[in-house]
Protein backbone atom coordinates (compact mmCIF):
# COMPACT_ATOMS: atom_id res chain seq x y z
CA UNK A 1 0.00 0.00 0.00
CA UNK A 2 3.26 2.35 -0.04
CA UNK A 3 3.70 2.49 -3.60
CA UNK A 4 0.22 1.57 -4.93
CA UNK A 5 1.33 -1.02 -6.82
CA UNK A 6 -0.94 -4.19 -7.57
CA UNK A 7 -0.70 -7.70 -8.94
CA UNK A 8 -2.65 -10.91 -8.34
CA UNK A 9 -1.27 -14.19 -7.57
CA UNK A 10 -2.51 -17.97 -7.60
CA UNK A 11 -1.83 -20.08 -5.14
CA UNK A 12 -2.61 -24.52 -5.25
CA UNK A 13 -3.11 -25.32 -1.16
CA UNK A 14 -2.19 -28.42 -0.80
CA UNK A 15 -3.53 -30.74 2.50
CA UNK A 16 -0.48 -33.76 4.00
CA UNK A 17 -0.31 -35.67 6.43
CA UNK A 18 3.75 -36.86 7.87
CA UNK A 19 4.78 -40.21 8.99
CA UNK A 20 3.80 -39.43 12.41
CA UNK A 21 0.05 -38.74 11.41
CA UNK A 22 0.20 -34.45 11.88
CA UNK A 23 -1.56 -32.59 9.14
CA UNK A 24 0.88 -29.58 7.11
CA UNK A 25 -0.74 -27.61 4.36
CA UNK A 26 2.00 -26.60 1.27
CA UNK A 27 1.07 -23.10 -0.83
CA UNK A 28 2.51 -23.90 -4.75
CA UNK A 29 2.84 -21.00 -7.03
CA UNK A 30 4.02 -21.27 -10.60
CA UNK A 31 4.80 -24.99 -9.83
CA UNK A 32 7.20 -24.12 -7.01
CA UNK A 33 6.33 -24.63 -3.07
CA UNK A 34 6.25 -20.56 -1.65
CA UNK A 35 5.69 -19.37 2.16
CA UNK A 36 2.01 -18.75 2.98
CA UNK A 37 0.89 -15.50 1.32
CA UNK A 38 -1.10 -14.58 4.81
CA UNK A 39 2.09 -14.80 6.65
CA UNK A 40 4.81 -11.46 5.95
CA UNK A 41 3.40 -10.81 2.70
CA UNK A 42 5.45 -8.34 0.90
CA UNK A 43 4.97 -6.01 -2.26
CA UNK A 44 6.71 -6.98 -5.17
CA UNK A 45 7.16 -3.84 -6.13
CA UNK A 46 8.45 -2.27 -2.85
CA UNK A 47 9.32 -4.76 -0.54
CA UNK A 48 6.73 -2.90 1.79
CA UNK A 49 5.35 -5.35 4.47
CA UNK A 50 2.17 -3.63 4.36
CA UNK A 51 0.15 -4.89 1.90
CA UNK A 52 -3.85 -5.60 0.99
CA UNK A 53 -4.96 -9.46 0.14
CA UNK A 54 -8.40 -8.78 -2.19
CA UNK A 55 -10.55 -10.99 -3.61
CA UNK A 56 -8.93 -12.60 -7.31
CA UNK A 57 -10.25 -10.38 -10.03
CA UNK A 58 -10.12 -7.66 -8.21
CA UNK A 59 -6.63 -6.04 -9.33
CA UNK A 60 -7.29 -6.36 -12.83
CA UNK A 61 -10.81 -4.73 -12.74
CA UNK A 62 -9.12 -2.16 -10.86
CA UNK A 63 -6.73 -1.64 -13.23
CA UNK A 64 -9.53 -1.76 -16.01
CA UNK A 65 -11.39 0.92 -14.64
CA UNK A 66 -8.48 3.00 -14.35
CA UNK A 67 -7.49 2.85 -17.95
CA UNK A 68 -11.14 3.40 -19.26
CA UNK A 69 -12.17 6.28 -21.43
CA UNK A 70 -14.14 8.44 -19.22
CA UNK A 71 -16.36 10.75 -21.04
CA UNK A 72 -16.87 13.93 -19.63
CA UNK A 73 -19.09 16.56 -20.68
CA UNK A 74 -17.15 19.87 -22.22
CA UNK A 75 -17.59 22.69 -19.77
CA UNK A 76 -19.40 25.66 -21.06
CA UNK A 77 -23.02 28.25 -20.40
CA UNK A 78 -25.89 26.03 -20.11
CA UNK A 79 -28.25 27.01 -22.90
CA UNK A 80 -31.90 27.40 -22.03
CA UNK A 81 -34.78 27.01 -24.88
CA UNK A 82 -35.85 30.38 -26.10
CA UNK A 83 -39.43 31.11 -25.47
CA UNK A 84 -40.72 34.40 -27.02
CA UNK A 85 -42.13 37.23 -25.14
CA UNK A 86 -46.04 37.89 -24.63
CA UNK A 87 -47.64 41.37 -23.94
CA UNK A 88 -50.44 38.88 -22.08
CA UNK A 89 -50.64 39.26 -18.59
CA UNK A 90 -50.03 35.90 -16.66
CA UNK A 91 -53.39 34.20 -14.78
Amino acid sequence: MRCGYGWEQSYEIEHHVDADGRTFVLYVADGRIVPSPLNRPACRNCDGRVVRILRPGRVASARDAAHRERRVPAAGPVEAPWAPETSAPLP
